[in-house]
């Protein structure tokens, strides 16, 4: 292979993993802020559904007033969610998603989304919360840890 042919080849082969990485993120995340009660926070199970049938979003991102951080909500199954809190487990920065991950700007730690710390400086998890699910609700309870 010759000069031109290869960077033809690796410049194709960059733009084709860009455009893909492009289309597979193209959905913005979702931001909701629930419905706060005594004890935590309802969501509607509707708020994971694209508009593409039998499709669904991975997490939607809680913010509340009320809260100090926001709470990222993971969807595995019609009756598997995660819901972690997005402060750094480190020094309490606010996190970032990134798909099906949390990382932290600051000094880059990472969580996987069940909240387990994957990658320090944080040396414990993150903070979770129970889910439960009645009649197409999610309730966050924010009692406990």
């Amino acid at each position: 292979m010759n000069r031109k042919e290869f960077i033809l080849k690796s410049c194709s082969a960059c733009i084709g993993a860009s455009a893909l990485t492009f289309l597979s993120s193209c959905a913005a995340t979702k931001f909701s802020s629930g419905k706060l009660t005594k004890d935590g926070i309802l969501i509607d199970t509707k708020e994971f559904a694209l508009k593409e049938k039998d499709r669904y979003r991975l997490y939607i991102v809680v913010r509340n007033d009320s809260l100090l951080f926001p709470i990222c909500v993971y969807r595995f199954t019609d009756t598997d969610y995660s819901a972690v809190w997005m402060q750094c487990a480190h020094q309490g920065a606010e996190l970032n998603v990134a798909g099906d991950y949390l990382q932290c700007p600051a000094h880059g730690s990472e969580y996987d989304n069940r909240g387990r710390v994957t990658n320090g400086p944080a040396d414990r998890d993150l903070r979770t919360f129970p889910v439960t699910i009645n009649n197409n609700q999610l309730f966050i309870d924010l009692r406990k840890v």
